[in-house]
């Protein structure tokens, strides 16, 4: 599978190039799109197969001159471009006072789907969903005994339900205006699905188990059941009718002057929360799997996050480093 997406993702190089070279832009933006994708599943493969290694580097930079031309190549001219970002500006504005800010406005969808608004709801949704993990384990899972449910290194976040919540909101995006009952069916099997994915890449790459539902009520591999993906519809249903206003209400309430920097850091350390979340999952991994730290990176891992500090950080984990699709190789 990775031969075949790296011959798609070449194949979809030399097409860029030729349409760039003969100037036609029209659909950069759109292929670039694709492309980032499937490197991202290359990487993916490679990390199952390998783990973090400094051959995952050429990706990133690759994905940087991706995003790069998905961001700025298109058929305008400086000019036309310097003219629609202050009529952007002005339109926001407009938008902030009238309390419109970040609906669609083609009136297909309830909200526009773009960075400002998935960032924000993916980082509201990763602090809602540990405090509802972690009461539900308090209240329900195990009464009176409290449990660290963070997914990140640092902070109180679950990206599980980040993730999801961003998932849902494009997914639901054109219905959040339908009958509660099929917002609530879609929801169930795009959580179930997602939950299904989330356990079964943890476990492939890092031999992780952070849930087993084996044994339960049309538990699908033990990795989703019935009653949570109920529990995904009910969370689609709420977010979509109820949470999801609220939650654009109180970001769209970010003064403008404030917006952008205020995102742009929160997104910085939310991407190096995550890479260095990745890194120390992985070195933990090699030191499961009986490898010695035997690099800067691995032995920063191990002097500063060791086993008894991850092992109490991802509390609601467990690693057998034999289960993962590369242990051996």
């Amino acid at each position: 599978s990775d031969a075949v997406l790296m011959t798609v993702l070449s194949a979809m190089f030399v097409i860029l190039g030729i349409r760039l070279l003969r100037d036609k832009r029209r659909r950069t933006a759109q292929i670039a799109e694709v492309m980032i994708v499937i490197l991202i599943l290359v990487a993916l493969c490679d990390m199952m197969l390998g783990g973090l290694t400094l051959d995952l580097v050429p990706y990133g930079v690759v994905l940087v001159v991706l995003i790069a031309l998905q961001s700025y190549v298109d058929p305008s001219l400086a000019e036309e471009r310097e003219l629609q970002r202050k009529l952007r500006d002005m339109e926001t504005r407009e938008q902030a006072e009238d309390g419109t800010l970040g609906r669609d406005e083609t009136g297909k969808g309830f909200i526009a789907l773009n960075f400002f608004n998935l960032f924000w709801i993916f980082t509201v949704c990763c602090v809602l969903g540990l405090i509802i993990e972690t009461v539900y384990h308090f209240v329900v899972v195990d009464p009176g005994h409290y449990q660290d449910r963070a997914g990140l290194l640092f902070g109180p976040f679950s990206p599980i339900y980040g993730f999801g919540a961003v998932l849902m909101t494009v997914a639901l995006n054109r219905f959040h205006d339908k009958n509660v009952v099929l917002i609530f069916l879609v929801s169930a099997v795009i959580g179930g699905a997602f939950e299904f994915f989330v356990s079964w890449i943890m476990e492939a790459l890092f031999g992780i188990h952070a849930w087993d539902y084996s044994g339960s009520f049309l538990s699908i591999d033990g990795r989703t059941n019935f009653v949570f993906m109920v529990m995904w519809g009910v969370l689609g249903l709420t977010w979509i009718k109820l949470l999801l206003p609220l939650t654009l209400r109180a970001v769209g309430a970010f003064p403008q002057r404030w917006r952008r920097g205020v995102t742009a850091v929160c997104a910085a350390f939310m991407l190096v929360n995550a890479v260095m979340t990745v890194q120390s999952i992985d070195c933990w991994y090699q030191r499961a799997a009986g490898k010695a730290p035997d690099t800067p990176i691995e032995e920063f891992y191990a002097k500063n996050f060791d086993d008894a500090y991850m092992a109490n950080r991802f509390q609601s984990m467990t690693m057998e480093a034999a289960d993962a699709t590369r242990a051996g190789r």
